[in-house]
């Protein structure tokens, strides 16, 4: 390959690791499931008024659970506080926690906590509510085991293979105007670059060259995945 021909937006370390984790993505969960709707950001999916309420989160998650191949009488939706203090107690009781969400296995099916702080952002609780049921498609579904090292990373990427990656690379990361000032905030566990790449990896699984559902990504994963599929044609 030339010096000058196209780059890839992650690391030859993460572009490897993505298609392995792509692939197992697909001999996992099946050809059926992967080829199955991209999910997007649009006023028909949304049913929210205001800031968001938990009925709100309910038909999210409905959505989601049909998507992503999980029973929805499995999951027992809760709001929790925005209090950091609380979600390390989550973590440190061996929960599986992120920065705005929470799953817990439970007798009869699995808890998945969504922080109120992410409210009044319906793509971010989207973003929540798919990585949290990826828990349940891996560890639940006793795929992967408790504590493998790249858990977060390939819970991240199991929303992409199963229809969800839009909302999770737009949620991946946020920069705007608070009343003190610029505010960055990141959500999730892969970057921007990393689920640029991985789209244009599942994007190449499905056989889609230009597919519609790409408008819809933010500008930077956006270009990311232009970046990396050039990079993929090339190589």
């Amino acid at each position: 390959m030339s010096w000058f021909g196209p780059k890839s937006p992650v690391s030859p370390e993460a572009a490897a690791w993505i298609g392995r984790s792509m692939d197992w993505c697909l001999a996992q969960f099946g050809r059926k499931a992967l080829d199955g709707p991209v999910l997007v950001p649009e006023e028909a999916f949304f049913p929210y008024r205001g800031q968001g309420s938990f009925q709100d989160v309910e038909a999210i998650l409905e959505k989601v659970c049909r998507r992503m191949g999980v029973d929805r009488q499995l999951i027992q939706p809760v709001l929790t506080p925005p209090d950091d203090k609380q979600i390390l107690a989550q973590v440190l009781t061996g929960r599986s926690a992120g920065a705005a969400g929470h799953y817990q296995p439970i007798d009869d099916g699995y808890v998945v906590a969504i922080s109120q702080t992410q409210l009044p952002d319906p793509v971010a609780v989207t973003a929540v509510i798919a990585h949290e049921l990826g828990h349940v498609r891996l560890l639940g579904e006793g795929r992967i085991e408790p504590g493998r090292r790249d858990g977060e990373q390939l819970t991240d990427l199991v929303t992409v293979a199963l229809g969800l990656g839009v909302f999770s690379a737009n949620a991946s990361f946020d920069f705007d105007q608070s009343a003190s000032g610029w505010r960055v905030s990141r959500l999730g566990y892969l970057s921007e670059e990393m689920f640029g790449y991985a789209l244009a990896w599942y994007a190449r699984q499905r056989g889609e060259r230009a597919p519609s559902w790409v408008e819809a990504l933010d500008s930077n994963p956006r270009g990311f995945f232009r970046q990396a599929q050039r990079y993929l044609d090339a190589t």
